[in-house]
């Protein structure tokens, strides 16, 4: 078994300490919002920079980071190469930072795709009129446009693609209205591509307390967003992040959501644990 941790960790320090003490035993972190490590941390994170090579200024992006000291789980980066200059076979990415990607060698069992993923925010044309708008799904679906190029066969592909994707998952039918139509279409399009949404789901998470009210009441959504830091995570109410694995491999997948306040950690996110049999 391998075990990774999802998690948006806000651009700040904290989380990485977290990780360097790794109280859950992760092998694999699929980070999102990550920025340079603080000098203090010693650990392996994909070799993408964490500086705009031409400004020196700090970037924000996805990272992938070997947690364990297990030699025999093997990781191997893939270097992602801006839309505008890529070649075939590259690891294109539409805008950058907003995905990470290795192949991972478990000790006993077949190496697979792990993928981190966060879209930005973007604004509707100024002509619309509708510039207080933030639009996500569009992103998403660049992000999910360059993760389709991992996938090189029908069947039998091997992937775990997991993040932060800042939208609602499951709207009711009579409240999400507009909104509901466009974010289906990015779970529907990852389910096309032979990656079904595999968590984190109740029971493996805590439920929120009050109920969203654009939630149906059968929903198994569990929360792992907090609006501002200040707030206690037992007030969180909404899903944003979520796993997806392909077909091939998602019944030996467990996902859950590390969501009780306890646990939650220095983070707007919560920890999302995923095991890999």
């Amino acid at each position: 078994m391998i075990k990774l941790v999802c998690w948006n960790i806000a651009k700040n320090h904290d989380p990485w300490r977290c990780l360097v003490k790794n109280e859950i035993r992760a092998d694999i972190a699929l980070l999102q919002e990550a920025t340079m490590p603080p000098e203090d941390v010693d650990l392996e994170v994909d070799p993408a920079p964490f500086r705009d090579p031409k400004t020196g200024k700090g970037l924000s992006r996805c990272a992938i980071v070997k947690l364990s000291d297990r030699v025999d789980v093997k990781v191997k980066y893939l270097t992602p190469v801006p839309l505008s200059c890529a070649q075939d076979g590259d690891f294109k990415t539409t805008h950058p930072g907003c995905l990470a990607a290795a192949i991972i060698t478990p000790p006993d069992g077949d190496s697979f795709y792990a993928v981190s993923f966060c879209p930005e925010y973007e604004k509707p044309h100024r002509c619309t009129g509708k510039m207080a708008w933030d639009i996500v799904d569009a992103s998403v679906h660049r992000v999910i446009s360059d993760l389709s190029l991992l996938i090189g066969r029908q069947r039998g592909h091997r992937i775990i693609a997991a993040g932060d994707l800042t939208i609602y998952h499951g709207f009711g039918e009579d409240k999400g209205g507009f909104w509901k139509g466009r974010y289906d279409t990015v779970f529907n399009r990852m389910a096309a591509l032979g990656l079904p949404f595999v968590g984190p789901q109740h029971p493996h998470g805590r439920q929120a307390d009050p109920w969203p009210p654009e939630l149906p009441e059968d929903s198994k959504n569990v929360p792992t967003y907090c609006k501002t830091f200040r707030q206690n995570p037992a007030a969180a109410v909404h899903q944003l992040d979520y796993v997806f694995a392909s077909e091939s491999m998602a019944d030996s997948v467990k996902v859950r959501a590390l969501n009780r306040p306890e646990e939650w950690g220095p983070s707007d996110h919560c920890r999302i644990e995923i095991e890999v049999e």
